[in-house]
């Protein structure tokens, strides 16, 4: 697999503006009649949230990164 390039510096005006938040993948699971998605259910602390990913062909085992904390949204 390729690396992503590395995206240009953005400015702090911009970065105030995001929403970035960072939380635990508990489980992952694959969604029915799709080649690409997968159900993240991430907890954040003080909510938990079920995220779709198309990152199933991405991976040999997508359910590698559950209890990972690298991934934000």
């Amino acid at each position: 697999m390729t690396p992503a390039q590395v995206k240009p510096t953005i400015s702090p005006e911009l970065l105030n503006q995001s929403d970035i938040r960072v939380g635990t993948i508990e489980s992952v699971s694959g969604v029915a009649n799709s080649e690409k998605l997968v159900a993240l259910r991430a907890n954040f602390g003080d909510h938990v949230r079920t995220v779709w990913a198309g990152m199933k062909r991405e991976r040999a085992n997508p359910r590698e990164i559950e209890a990972s904390k690298r991934y934000s949204w």
